[in-house]
């Protein structure tokens, strides 16, 4: 599935009532998302979006979230409910000297609904606070590291890990549960 199609194909299993939204605007927040998410927004056009990671400098996940670009200098960033406080501070900890506003609103709904996550769960959308643990949690084992990252897009935090596994054909070990869902 190619990047720019892949926000259009798990609306049926992200629930939008159950995500902290952030929106960032500014003059720079272009180029300051540019350098600190996974996947490039440089040349999105308004209304495009993509999944993207947050990463901590030693490449786990702080955050797997959709950005949209909703304006010239503005983006809106949604993430799972009961995660946005996390990104948003940690994307505020490397704004310097940057002319950057964060304005966060939290999800209306706390846990996604059941319709949404059974489908989630059987499409194998990895959602944070259950198939990953922020600050420990690596990409490549969320299987979704070809929808999250760009491979040609520079630097951001985290990036030699993904790097390094992506180079190399790595595979994270992962564990496998089967789940019989009664559709009764």
């Amino acid at each position: 599935m190619d990047p720019a199609t892949a926000v259009e194909a798990t609306r049926p299993f992200v629930d939008d009532d159950a995500r902290d939204r952030l929106t960032v605007t500014g003059a720079d927040a272009e180029t300051y998302l540019q350098s600190q998410l996974s996947q490039s927004v440089t040349g999105l056009a308004v209304g495009d979006a993509r999944w993207s990671f947050v990463l901590d400098p030693t490449g786990k996940i702080d955050a797997l979230l959709r950005v949209e670009k909703s304006g010239d200098t503005e983006f809106r960033l949604d993430t799972d409910a009961g995660f946005g406080e996390a990104l948003e501070a940690r994307l505020r900890r490397f704004m310097i000297r940057v002319d950057v506003e964060i304005a966060s609103e939290s999800a209306g709904s706390p846990q996604p609904g059941g319709d949404h996550e059974t489908a989630r769960i059987g499409a194998g959308w990895p959602r944070l606070g259950a198939e990953i643990e922020p600050g420990s949690t690596i990409p490549a084992s969320t299987g979704v590291v070809t929808l999250a990252c760009d491979f040609t897009k520079g630097c951001y935090p985290g990036q030699e890990l993904v790097e390094r596994m992506a180079s190399r054909d790595s595979e994270a070990p992962t564990r496998v549960r089967i789940v019989d869902l009664d559709e009764g």
